[in-house]
């Protein structure tokens, strides 16, 4: 095993991440290289840097026109420069702050400054690489979004459990996730992946449904067990109902036991409409970890960042830098909130007004982007590709159990048609 791999091992020693890790986790390591010694002379090299393979004149990167005409607000370094391997530093501590803001209860000290990477989905590939072996076993909600198979089934031949979440209740399935983390507790490690707005379900935990997880992930870690739990936030924000609890599930979990270790995994793509820029943050959270320790993993998980993209995307950070500071930027963002809030309520209107459907079973919803209904009696893919062909109507199957259907990106005036249209046509499939 590499020196500094067993200098970072050393640091963590003791911790529940150092219990956690994989096996690749345990040998990745940040080199001291060509971004090390780069780093340092950017601090240093006032006369000449010729650390970096990058080609400067007049102390700015080349840059083609197309390029710059297409970005005029931006200084070549924001477009074309590589940025750090964790980040531009004043986007992830711009991220921090505004982590913070929106999650009030949170203890800044417990928690790590965030690591830029490539999207959301990059870092669940990052962490199922720093923490999940083959074999490991990672508890996910029934449903679940289907590229999580991918990510740790089949990169890292982990193995998902699906815990079913909803069983014909109002909320949350909450004594089958219950049985679940703790037939995985006595294992002796509960590693767990949270959705909230659940993709495809869009549901959120209420306050007393939240309540309940903590009870759980704290009394499993008291009796010895070492839990793991990714929080996917990707549609962290979009909550439109008032009792869902308003802060992320991971800001308590921060602070709730030695033995628990929370990763955030978010970013800009839905909280700020920036599907394209292919942009997340990964921030580490743990009672009994402190700085130097969330230096360690944060250098581990550098080190998967340089092994894999070497760094991420240098004008998408920026771009939200810039966005994050301009004063039209709330308003804005509110407003596509009472946008996307308007067609949820209408499609809670129509589902309302059309109970008792027995081939629909809309899943609890309150949050995100979608819906989804169990089809009972009926295959879901049937459905989705009789939607497209006879009406034109795009939505997506799930396992042949689940059709989702994304509200977000239907005009609240079609919505009561759209949605008709999957009545009628789940009724004339199953009679």
């Amino acid at each position: 095993m590499h020196i500094l791999a067993q200098e970072l091992n050393g640091v963590l020693e003791g911790t529940v991440a150092s219990r956690l890790l994989s096996t690749l986790g345990s040998r990745i390591y940040f080199p001291k290289g060509i971004i090390a010694q780069a780093a340092e002379a950017r601090a240093s090299a006032h006369k000449a840097n010729g650390t970096i393979g990058m080609a400067y004149s007049k102390g700015s990167p080349l840059l083609m026109s197309a390029i710059a005409e297409a970005m005029p607000v931006f200084k070549p370094e924001e477009i074309v420069a590589y940025a750090p391997t964790a980040g531009v530093e004043e986007a992830r501590q711009a991220w921090k702050d505004m982590l913070i803001q929106k999650n009030p209860s949170i203890n800044p000290a417990h928690i790590s400054l965030p690591v830029v990477v490539p999207g959301v989905t990059a870092g669940i590939s990052y962490m199922s690489d720093l923490f999940l072996n083959e074999g490991d076993v990672i508890i996910a909600s029934d449903p679940c979004w289907d590229n999580y198979e991918l990510v740790f089934q089949e990169r890292s031949g982990s193995v998902i459990k699906e815990i079913p979440f909803f069983n014909g209740g109002p909320g949350l399935a909450m004594e089958s996730i219950e049985r679940g983390v703790r037939e995985a507790a006595k294992t002796g490690t509960a590693r767990v992946i949270l959705n909230f707005p659940n993709n495809p379900s869009g549901y959120s935990p209420t306050i007393d449904e939240a309540e309940q997880l903590f009870r759980l992930f704290e009394d499993v870690a008291e009796q010895g067990a070492d839990v793991l739990v990714f929080c996917d936030d990707a549609y962290f924000g979009l909550f439109y109902e008032d009792h869902i609890i308003q802060e992320s599930i991971f800001c308590r979990l921060t602070n709730l036991h030695e033995r628990i270790l929370a990763v955030k995994i978010d970013g800009p793509t839905k909280e700020d409409y920036a599907w394209g820029l292919r942009m997340g943050f990964i921030t580490f959270g743990c009672k009994g970890m402190e700085a130097r320790h969330y230096d360690a993993l944060v250098k581990k998980l550098m080190g998967c960042i340089r092994s894999s993209v070497s760094c991420a995307n240098t004008p998408a950070q920026h771009l939200m830098l810039k966005t994050m500071n301009d004063p039209r930027t709330g308003a804005e963002k509110d407003a596509c909130f009472d946008l996307l809030q308007r067609r949820y309520r209408t499609v809670k209107r129509f589902i309302a007004a059309h109970p008792g459907h027995k081939a629909l079973q809309p899943l609890p919803f309150n949050s995100g982007y979608f819906m989804s209904f169990r089809c009972n009696g009926l295959d879901a893919e049937t459905l989705r590709q009789t939607l497209l062909a006879k009406h034109g109507i795009g939505t997506i199957a799930l396992g042949g159990v689940y059709l989702r259907v994304a509200f977000s990106s239907i005009e609240e005036e079609d919505i009561p048609a759209v949605y008709q249209a999957v009545y009628d046509t789940a009724k004339e499939l199953t009679e």
